[in-house]
C-alpha cells in the first residue's frame, strides 16, 4: 500500500504565496515523476506542475515564473510554491506520483486526498 499526504493548502490574498508537501510512504520501490494538478468547480483536472527523477520540470503556461515544483528524493516529498496568487489560481491540487512498489510492479500513479488553495480579497 502507497499512501499521499497532502497539506500546506489555505486561504490566501492575491499576490500571496503558500508551499504545499505531499510526502508519500508505504510500500515503495522507485518513484519516477511526482506531480501537482488541480481542479477548480466546474472545469477538468489540468496539470500545473511536474518533475522527474532528475529534477528537471515542466509547467503549464499559467503558472510558469509564478510557481516552482521541486523534491526530496531522500523522503520521498514534492513540494509546491505558489507565489504570485491570483484569483484563477482557487481549486483543488491533487499531488500525483508515478512509481513502482515494489521490483516486478508495473509503474502506477497515485493520487493524494486534495488541499484546498483559495486566493481571496
Amino acid at each position: 500500500q502507497v499512501q499521499l499526504v497532502e497539506s500546506g493548502g489555505g486561504l490566501v490574498q492575491p499576490g500571496g504565496s503558500l508551499r504545499l508537501s505531499c510526502a508519500a510512504s508505504g510500500s515503495i520501490f522507485v518513484i519516477f515523476h511526482m506531480g501537482w494538478y488541480r481542479q477548480a468547480p466546474g472545469k477538468q483536472r489540468e496539470l500545473v506542475a511536474r518533475i522527474i527523477s532528475d529534477g528537471s520540470a515542466n509547467y503549464a503556461d499559467s503558472v510558469k515564473g509564478r510557481f516552482t515544483i521541486s523534491r526530496d528524493n531522500a523522503k520521498n516529498t514534492v513540494y509546491l510554491q505558489l507565489n504570485s496568487l491570483k484569483l484563477e489560481d482557487t481549486a483543488e491540487y491533487y499531488c500525483n506520483v508515478n512509481l513502482m512498489s515494489h521490483p516486478a510492479a508495473v509503474p502506477y500513479d497515485y493520487w493524494g486526498q486534495g488541499t484546498q488553495v483559495t486566493v481571496s480579497s
